[in-house]
């Protein structure tokens, strides 16, 4: 029995963010060992995060047109040579604003490469079991998490923080320069197919689509989504040690949190191809809301993986749920221009979490105003998802191609 190449879409996937967003997100384990040993303020280091998601938030749109244009593969190999050239210069880095430009701006635009253009691809291979499959590639955000963090922390241990960074550099080129080559475009036929059956309208273009009120009330939803859990996530590990945990127990808490995001997408994806990707989207940034409200009451380190197993489960259960809302509302033609400035709006969300939590840890000592303030903005993000219409209505707003002429 012949492989359906979609699979092999879905693998890649799964393996580039994995590394990718792995090596990103690893600046959390960084962050104690770099203020201590450079003696950077923790809201300073926190700014290369902020960085990251900015250049993404630029990236992503950007990277998501050249996609449609010239193919997931370019973008991709493209971006896996800039990541790991981001990672190795940012180790050899003298001073903290060096480091805020080559891993904030260099490594943040290079990772925007690798979700949003692998997840468009991926939604035009499948017709059946897209929702799954769009979960798989984002279970690499998952893995990254689970396994990244303990890798940056045994290599620091071992060695020093610039070697750590180094390696995971080189790890990025010895990985996904390779893995890009397998990313392939759906033939034609397979692709009209998929139009035909989603009920995709061709003539929809990118300027229409970004002027409907869902794609606002979608981007907005992601925003505020990623708002929300961008600063638990980042300084989860650090908020750990700061109760007594040790660096190595409070890396795992952050694998914890990973492996629950990884089952999140899974049983989401499966969820909302039978109950609606709304409806499971509203759910899971609930649990989300009320999740980030439990780092207020938790000291010890069996809560710590309690917490992380339910916050995981929630942050990694809806994200692959918005770019399915994406392709339902407007279709595979310009899936890659329009996911990708969703993800813009995500990302900017994503930036300010880091650098508030640093900012509110610096002025008051402790994380309280962090967690408190995510779980409000998750509560607005549920709000605001609750407001989505039944794609059918958009499309019957949108002007036919033929009044354009």
């Amino acid at each position: 029995m012949k492989l359906f190449y979609g699979w092999v879409i879905v693998a890649v996937g799964i393996v580039v963010t994995c590394v990718g967003f792995g090596a990103m997100m690893s600046l959390t384990v960084f962050l104690q060992p770099m203020s201590a040993e450079m003696g950077w303020s923790r809201t300073g280091i926190a700014t290369a995060a902020l960085l990251n998601f900015l250049a993404m938030s630029v990236g992503a749109f950007a990277w998501g047109a050249l996609s449609d244009r010239f193919g997931t593969r370019a973008v991709v190999l493209s971006g896996g040579v800039l990541l790991g050239f981001g990672l190795v210069t940012a180790s050899r880095a003298t001073t903290l604003g060096g480091f805020q430009v080559l891993f904030g701006v260099i490594v943040g635009l290079a990772a925007g490469s690798l979700y949003a253009p692998m997840t468009s691809t991926t939604t035009r291979w499948f017709t059946r079991n897209r929702t799954l499959a769009v979960a798989l590639v984002s279970a690499g955000l998952s893995f990254g998490a689970t396994f990244m963090a303990p890798l940056a922390r045994w290599l620091i241990s071992t060695y020093d923080w610039r070697t750590a960074m180094l390696m995971i550099g080189d790890l990025v080129w010895l990985v996904v320069i390779p893995a890009a080559f397998f990313v392939r475009n759906p033939p034609s036929s397979l692709a009209g197919t998929a139009a035909t059956r989603a009920g995709d309208s061709p003539g929809l273009s990118v300027g229409q689509a970004l002027r409907t009120p869902q794609f606002a009330a979608i981007a907005f939803t992601h925003f505020a989504c990623c708002a929300a859990h961008s600063g638990p996530i980042f300084h989860m590990v650090t908020n750990a040690i700061d109760h007594g945990v040790t660096a190595m127990a409070a890396a795992t808490v952050f694998s914890v949190a990973g492996l629950a995001s990884f089952s999140g997408k899974i049983v989401c994806g499966l969820v909302a191809d039978r109950a609606g990707a709304k409806r499971t989207l509203v759910v899971g940034l609930t649990i989300q809301a009320v999740a980030i409200s439990l780092y207020l009451f938790t000291r010890e380190l069996g809560g710590f993986y309690a917490v992380a197993a339910m916050f995981g489960f929630a942050y990694g259960g809806v994200m692959p749920l918005y770019a399915v809302v994406v392709r339902e509302y407007f279709g595979e033609k310009i899936m890659g221009a329009t996911f990708g400035a969703v993800s813009t709006a995500a990302t900017l969300g994503m930036a300010l979490g880091p650098v508030a939590g640093g900012w509110l840890y610096d002025g008051f000592g402790s994380y309280a105003w962090l967690f408190i303030a995510s779980s409000g903005i998750g509560l607005g993000a549920v709000a605001i998802a609750s407001t989505f219409r039944p794609p059918r209505e958009v499309s019957v707003a949108l002007p036919s191609p033929s009044a354009a002429i």
